[in-house]
């Protein structure tokens, strides 16, 4: 049997942790017994098995409680559906991460109304504590998806960790952008960690249970119900040392990622777009308001206080040897999408030729293809 020391109010007797798992869950699921609920009962009794253990008498002298929760914690019946959760955690190879755990990720304690625990798939390093939320719309234009994958590319090559929520748009964008580039992702749900969603987004997913994490406050088998997710953003911003919005409309989860971001006191950043833009109108909104213009990584390095370390890191290295045709395509395209008629006119090839070659440069990391057959340099 495994025992581990929880440390509430100068509680400090071995508890049984399988047990303590299922009394944490149980109370959880109480009508009216959120986290600070919990902490409260934590703070007062030392474990949540002494809570689930303690009179009705007892629970209504916590400050905040109230009879009527009292008597719901003292009346639980619901151990069928504790061990349901123990099912499905050891189905989906899910642990369950309590916040006093050493797992547990530091940013989030430090936040208002932390998460009691955590479902976690994958893992949870110490480095996971440099990272950048990319948050923006599921609408995202072609523009807001290559930036979103361009800036997190570009981040976990210098050692961030990517945060976001596997939405369609740019969540998506972004982590796969990280996982390309080798690096760390963590997304956070708004639905058990066992039903990803959208499903069509389930191999990023089983991605990053191997390149990182998929995290969770809510049941296993929790559906993605739309009110958990102004919820789950809290969680997105409080991962991160900032949020960047690559692309918002007016209104959205994007926007309410970045107002909790400023509330938990991290930075936020914005990318501009085009004024006629409507995707990238919360972004200019948020820009107003004081949210730092990015124009590339150095701005979010600097503002973090990073930019001597990447002065010092490791330039990157040069394009590997090009043929003739490779380095003419090459040299016409730039970072801007340029259509294949246009780049055929401006290197004098015919359009069969320059798929063979372009697409030889896509395969060694150097170009990128949009839709619409538009093409640019990925440096």
């Amino acid at each position: 049997m495994t025992f581990s020391t929880f440390d509430y109010a100068g509680y400090d007797e071995p508890v049984d942790e399988r047990a303590e798992q299922r009394a944490l869950i149980a109370l959880s699921m109480v009508p009216g017994v959120g986290p600070g609920r919990i902490r409260a009962l934590l703070a007062r009794f030392g474990s949540a098995g002494a809570a689930l253990a303690t009179s009705r008498t007892a629970l209504a002298t916590v400050p905040g409680l109230g009879p009527q929760t009292a008597a719901a914690i003292a009346g639980f019946d619901g151990a069928a559906d504790v061990e349901d959760q123990m099912r499905r955690a050891e189905r989906a190879g899910a642990t369950l991460v309590p916040s006093w755990a050493p797992g547990f990720p530091r940013p989030l304690r430090q936040i208002y109304d932390p998460p009691t625990f955590l479902w976690l798939r994958g893992d949870l390093l110490e480095q996971d504590e440099k990272a950048i939320a990319i948050v923006g719309t599921r609408r995202a234009t072609d523009y807001g998806r290559r930036l979103a994958h361009e800036f997190a590319a570009e981040l976990a090559g210098r050692g961030f960790t990517i945060v976001s929520g596997l939405a369609y748009g740019i969540d998506a964008a972004a982590h796969r952008g990280a996982l390309e580039a080798g690096g760390r992702s963590l997304a956070v749900f708004g639905s058990g960690v066992d039903n990803i969603y959208p499903a069509r987004n389930a191999a990023l997913a089983q991605a990053m249970i191997e390149q990182g994490a998929l995290l969770s406050e809510y049941p296993l088998g929790a559906k993605p119900d739309a009110p958990n997710f102004p919820r789950r953003n809290r969680l997105v911003s409080g991962l991160a040392l900032g949020t960047l919005v690559v692309e918002a409309h007016e209104t959205g989860g994007a926007l309410i990622t970045a107002r909790l971001a400023l509330e938990q006191n991290r930075e936020v950043f914005a990318v501009p777009g085009s004024l006629h833009s409507k995707a990238s109108a919360g972004c200019h909104r948020l820009i107003q308001q004081g949210a730092k213009l990015v124009l590339g990584v150095k701005d979010i390095l600097e503002e973090l206080g990073f930019a001597e370390e990447d002065r010092a890191a490791t330039p990157a290295p040069p394009p590997p040897d090009l043929g003739p045709i490779e380095q003419k395509l090459y040299d016409a395209l730039d970072a801007e999408p340029i259509q294949i008629d246009a780049l055929c006119t401006r290197t004098d090839l015919d359009s069969s030729t320059a798929l063979v070659y372009l697409l030889s440069l896509e395969f060694k990391g150097l170009v990128r293809q949009m839709a619409g057959k538009q093409f640019f340099r990925t440096r």
